[in-house]
Order: C-alpha cells, then structure tokens, then sequence
C-alpha cells in the first residue's frame, strides 16, 4: 500500500531506461515531487546525459556528486586489500558502489528534507538488498520505495511501452535496439540479460565496450611497473597518482590489451543463478599486481589466514554487508596487515594476460635469497635440521589406524 504521506523522494538517477521510467512513475502514483540523484563513479559519456533526461522529466532539484576518488579511495582500494573476489571470480565492481550511493541518497534526503528515498533496483536483483541494508545501516528510520516491487512493469516489454506512452526516451545500442542491463563505474562494466539468459550463448563482440578483443590487441607485450605502499597502488612507471587516475590510467593500458573480461554464472544473494558478463580491466591488473607484493611482504600464516578469511569478506560485500559491524571488523584486520606491503611489481601485458615480472620491496622483503638458494656455499641453512622437523610431522601419520 503507498504512503500517502510522502511528498518527497529522492531517487537514484543513473538516466538509464529503468530509473527514467521511474522519476515518471513516482510523479504519477504518488505525487510527490522527485529529487534525482546521480553519483558520478566513473561511468563516462552518461553524468550530463542524466542532468539533460532528469530536467526533462520535470525534475527541479537534480544533485550530480563527483566521487571517483572518494570511491576509489575509501571502497574500492580497502576492498582489493583483501584480494577479494566472489566466488572466485567476481571483483564486485556493482557491489561495491552501492554503500556509498546508499549513504549519499541517505544524506541528499536529510537534506532537503525528504520522506523516502527510492532505487531502480529489480526484485529479482541483488542491488535492492545492498541500497536498502546499507541505508538502514546509516538511518535505522529511512523510508524506501523499491518500485520494481510496486508495479507491473514487470517486463522489458512492458517498461518499453511505457516509456513510448509517455515520451520517455529511450537510449539504444549499436544495433538500433534498447541496451543490455548494465551498470558501469570507474571499476567495471556489467552486462546482463537479452542474449545471456542463454547460457549457452556466446556474448557478441558487439556488447563488449570498453576492452579490445584479444585478436586485436597489440601483438607486442606492454611492460609496466607499480608501487605499492601499505597495500595500495601508489605510482604507475615512477609517476604518483591519486587513487582514480592510477585506476583510470591502468583500466586504459588493461583495455588496450584486452585485460578483464569476464563471463560467468553467479549465485544472487536472493537465490537464484544469474550470468553476467563483466569488464574490469585496471582492477584485474591491481589484483595479480597486489599479490605479487604480498608474496614477498606478508608472513605465511597471515597470508593464509588472510586467503581463508577472503570468500567470506568477498560474501559481505556482495549481499550488501559493507556496513555491518562484521565488515568493519574484518577490515581492520585486513588493513593492519597491509602495513608492510610496500614496493614494486613489474608486469607485462599481453593480449589478455598478466605476466608477473618481478617484485621487490627495499625494506619489508621476507624473501631472503641466502635461504632459498640452492648454492649451499651462499646458504646458511642446515639440510639436517628437516631431518627432525620431518620425523615430528611424520609421527601421527605412522601411528594411525589401520582399516
């Protein structure tokens, strides 16, 4: 049932079909007046684009909000210190976008003064439960308006001919015909539904649109260096930059070489299987380059310890948990073993690989080389000392039960 008491919303704006639908929708149903919201992450050609369709709507208030180094900074890069990755393959660039929208719909709302703020999110999504938990994290009292649960345009169809009816327009692909689902930032591009419901379809070269095809990208390897300082990348071949342009500049060098694509089945956290297909070139980079300095930086037990605690930071985020009092736990973990992960990677990029070159760190190498040789006249290690270490280990083994 609607609140009739709501005169005022603020909406999640990113000018694409759902939520352009919506800021109409919203007008009609419960007549109130509709304040967009649009974050600008990274997600070129689209920010000026949503200011020009939101005053076309009829929209009087419209907040545009710069946040590509504040996303960058305070998500993306506290969460590849955990090298985390969703079921193993997912770098959770949608994910990890939504607590800061949350929490800058949540302030816009206090702001003007508004009773609800509302998403564009599908009921079958997961993106409803990350909005929604993380603005009840930051205003336990917020009202929501999930549209997608309200109405019956419960199909492409049906939202394309409401958006004929009244006027709405409607961006298109390459072909002339409406986009696929996506959602695009500084870290990814995401793409979902027409021809990948099929599972068995090949995604067309046509929908990919930020990274070069493997067979077309440069037939000559591209060698980069980057330093790390306490988990972070700092400086790309020597230069320091801030947190968005060395992503920015490494997505630019991943997509060259076509470094990033991803096409997997995944498992929503509202229980059902969904294939995505995903570009996320400068982070595919960050993450081989970050465990690459780990390895010579972070002492076994707590580099294992840390690969253990992964999936279930990775889960976390993915079900719309970054707010919660687990998260943060975790990251202050996760970040107080990053103190000493500093130094630099070498890598080549070659037509969608990532070669590790080499690695260093001056000052917190636990790699020493007078203990790994194989020149026993540089060693200072005592093969008979595994003698023991072997016989204590091989106790249990000697000692069980026979069937």
């Amino acid at each position: 049932m609607k609140d009739k008491n709501i005169k005022k919303v603020v909406l999640a704006y990113s000018g694409g079909l759902d939520t352009s639908i919506i800021v109409k929708w919203l007008q009609d149903n419960y007549k109130c007046e509709v304040i967009t919201y649009t974050a600008d992450l990274g997600q070129k050609g689209e920010i000026e684009s949503a200011k020009k369709k939101a005053k076309e709507l009829g929209v009087s208030q419209i907040f545009l909000d710069d946040l590509k180094e504040e996303f960058t900074k305070d998500f993306i890069f506290p969460m590849f210190r955990a090298n985390a990755l969703y079921e193993e393959q997912y770098l959770l660039g949608t994910a990890i976008a939504r607590p800061l929208i949350s929490k800058k719909l949540v302030e816009v709302a206090e702001k003007c003064n508004a009773d609800a703020i509302s998403h564009g999110a599908t009921g079958k999504g997961n993106d409803q439960v990350r909005f929604e938990l993380s603005a009840y994290s930051l205003n336990p009292k917020i009202k929501i308006i999930a549209p997608w649960r309200e109405w019956d345009l419960n199909s492409r169809d049906k939202l394309l001919s409401y958006a004929a009816e009244n006027d709405i327009p409607i961006d298109m692909d390459k072909k002339n015909a409406p986009p696929y689902s996506m959602d695009a930032n500084l870290l990814h591009i995401s793409y979902e539904g027409k021809v990948l419901e099929d599972p068995w379809a090949s995604p067309p070269e046509s929908m990919w649109r930020w990274t070069t095809a493997p067979h077309n990208a440069p037939d000559k390897a591209e060698e980069i260096e980057i330093e790390f300082c306490e988990g972070d990348p700092v400086a790309l071949n020597g230069k320091k930059m801030s947190p968005a342009i060395i992503l920015e500049a490494l997505n630019n060098l991943g997509a060259k070489h076509a470094i990033g694509r991803l096409d997997i089945i995944e498992n929503r956290y509202v229980g059902m299987k969904s294939r995505g297909c995903y570009e996320t070139p400068g982070g595919t980079i960050i993450l081989h380059s970050r465990r690459a300095i780990e390895s010579v930086t972070l002492d076994r037990e707590v580099a294992h310890l840390k690969t253990e605690l992964m999936p279930k930071y990775a889960n976390i985020i993915y079900n719309g948990f970054w707010w919660s009092p687990e998260r943060e736990n975790l990251q202050t973990f996760i970040d107080a073993t990053q103190k000493t992960v500093n130094g630099f990677v070498r890598l080549s990029l070659y037509k969608g690989n990532i070669i590790i070159e080499g690695r260093k760190s001056e000052n917190n190498s636990l790699y020493k080389e007078n203990l790994a040789t194989f020149d026993d006249d540089k060693g200072s290690y005592d093969h008979k000392d595994a003698q023991g270490f072997i016989a204590l280990n091989a106790l249990r083994l000697k000692n069980k039960l026979k069937n």
